[in-house]
């Protein structure tokens, strides 16, 4: 399979390109700007490399910057640790099997199931893969068809997500888009991730505007209030953990708080 991730690449750097204004990194303002951000030479200069190897880089274009170049077009376009993160990974590429749907080790499907606190197992997609019934009752996963179980789709067609996030469901969106980002870019272009993608801009205008921003965001614990169907209102700290099994797989745990 062609490299599908060199047009996210791309995409990436347009979009942080386009967000720093030339007073933030230190410009004359100059001549009237057609395009907001900076230009593509201004940006090639501040991390000294060709004009032409940038554009090349932009327009996704089969290249293979080094790491040298990497972290100096970081430092120009004044990326976040997260940023500069997601950009060396999409210029390492990713492995271009076709996606498959993980399955989950009866261990650990085991392992969740025991657990009296709400936790639930993700694949790359954000599928679900397993849960538990402090979870289920939750979030009512075993009443959704396998093609619905996926936390974004979950997140942005179910009215009833919006209700059980309350007034803050658009923070909460936004930071799955973003979380979600870092991984797609790696497989865009696989059918699987594409038709998910193509449900979520068809199913909901938030989610194809937020995406649009290329927002990279990592996954961290927190607190989460969440309202319960029977119990109302609820204080939750979560937390996500890699399994060994296979690193594809992410556990989610729900603590009360």
């Amino acid at each position: 399979m062609e490299n599908p991730s060199h047009g996210e690449l791309g995409n990436f750097l347009r979009s942080r390109r386009e967000r720093l204004s030339p007073k933030t990194v230190g410009l004359p303002l100059g001549r009237r700007r057609r395009t907001p951000g900076l230009r593509r030479e201004e940006v090639a200069e501040l991390a000294g490399i060709g004009v032409d190897w940038y554009i090349r880089l932009e327009q996704g274009r089969s290249v293979n910057p080094s790491v040298t170049t990497v972290d100096a077009l970081a430092r120009a376009l004044r990326l976040s640790k997260v940023e500069h993160g997601h950009l060396r990974a999409l210029t390492r590429g990713a492995d271009r099997r076709a996606f498959v749907r993980e399955s989950v080790p009866a261990a650990l499907k085991r392992l969740v199931e025991s657990l009296n606190q709400p936790a639930y197992i993700t694949g790359r997609r954000w599928d679900v893969l397993a849960w538990n019934g402090a979870a289920d009752e939750i979030f009512a996963f075993s009443r959704l068809s396998e093609e619905d179980r996926n936390i974004l789709v979950s997140v942005f067609t179910r009215p009833a997500s919006k209700r059980m996030f309350g007034a803050a469901w658009a923070e909460e969106a936004r930071r799955i888009v973003a979380q979600f980002r870092t991984t797609h870019d790696l497989w865009a272009g696989d059918p699987a991730f594409r038709d998910l993608l193509e449900r979520l801009r068809q199913g909901s205008a938030e989610f194809a505007e937020w995406w649009g921003a290329h927002d990279i965001r990592q996954a961290a614990s927190g607190v989460k209030r969440l309202k319960h169907p029977k119990k109302g209102w609820q204080a939750f700290e979560h937390a996500s953990f890699q399994a060994n099994d296979d690193p594809a797989l992410k556990l989610v745990v729900y603590t009360s708080v």
